[in-house]
């Protein structure tokens, strides 16, 4: 079954940003498959114009746009060609990002900056271009932010990462919220997927041999872990940039695998008040009783995991 199994996107314009390969990629296929023509990205130029081979190759249209986002001219690049290209844009997916993992006191202020130019910033200008120009045709459109689990709980070794993937769900909570009366939906997806990234996870490296050679993951994998192809996630990308997801805005909404969820918005857990207001030793009086038993963990958790035999 096809990602876009029933559902129509024909005379849709779509941006997928990091689009050349891996998760990109298969979001602009599967927007593709749906009849929308898109625009793919990538810093890479090979990579760029192999996807759009591949979605012609399949019968559909793409073209390529081969740019760095973060910048504004990025974005205005990438809102100018789908228009020009398929006289509209009518879907955004800010999929592009870099990752410079270091604990935070070997994270330089260049790597630092890298990736939250990439990941915040670049979705940013994007949905900014993007919103306007939707908003001054007039017929609504979908916006979609990937985020990462890493962004929701906290990730060792992850501070510009997963500070920036948190800041990107903030983002698309308060952009649904402004874009709402433009008829403009705004969410975030949330995927786990094997890709090259997750293969340099020891835990992960049999499993995405396995995957690569065609071999049926187990149940523990694709379900506990969440973890599938890249064409698992894709079908969540199609159905937000349709017509059936418009009730649908302000979302961090989770996927890979055979897992489909939902995130929460934080929510107090636990309240309590004091006349007159808190001293240092009055708090620390009622942390114990009233707070202890809600501390949060940080943090990714995921059951132990058998290599596939």
């Amino acid at each position: 079954m096809s990602a876009g199994a029933g559902v129509d996107l024909t005379g849709k314009g779509a941006v997928v940003t990091g689009s050349g390969r891996g998760l990109g990629r298969a979001y602009a296929q599967a927007l593709a498959a749906a009849g929308a023509g898109v625009v793919v990205n990538d810093v890479d130029a090979e990579t760029a114009q192999a996807t759009v081979d591949a979605i012609v190759a399949d019968g559909g249209s793409a073209v390529a746009v081969v740019a760095p986002v973060g910048p504004t001219a990025t974005a205005d690049r990438l809102v100018a060609a789908a228009v020009e290209a398929f006289g509209r844009l009518d879907v955004l997916v800010t999929n592009a990002g870099v990752l410079r993992d270091r604990v935070l006191w070997k994270t330089t202020d260049e790597d630092f900056d890298l990736v939250v130019d990439t990941h915040l910033r670049g979705t940013f200008t994007c949905a900014r271009a993007a919103a306007a120009q939707m908003r001054e045709r007039g017929e609504g459109g979908r916006i979609v932010l990937v985020g990462s689990p890493a962004g929701q709980h906290g990730n060792f070794g992850q501070t510009s990462y997963a500070a920036a993937k948190a800041g990107i769900v903030a983002m698309a909570r308060t952009w649904s919220l402004e874009l709402a009366r433009a008829g403009i939906t705004v969410n975030a997806v949330v995927p786990t997927a094997i890709t090259a990234m997750t293969a340099t996870i020891p835990v992960y490296a049999e499993v995405a041999a396995a995957y690569d050679r065609g071999e049926p993951l187990p149940r523990t994998v694709r379900q506990e872990h969440a973890l599938g192809g890249p064409e698992d996630v894709a079908p969540l990308v199609v159905w937000l940039a349709s017509e059936a997801s418009a009730g649908v805005t302000g979302q961090a909404i989770g996927i890979g695998g055979d897992k489909l969820s939902v995130y929460s918005v934080p929510q107090e857990l636990a309240v309590t008040y004091r006349e007159g207001g808190w001293s240092a030793e009055a708090i620390g009086e009622a942390w114990g009783s009233t707070f202890g038993p809600h501390l949060q963990p940080s943090g990714i958790t995921l059951p132990p995991l058998e290599p596939p035999t």
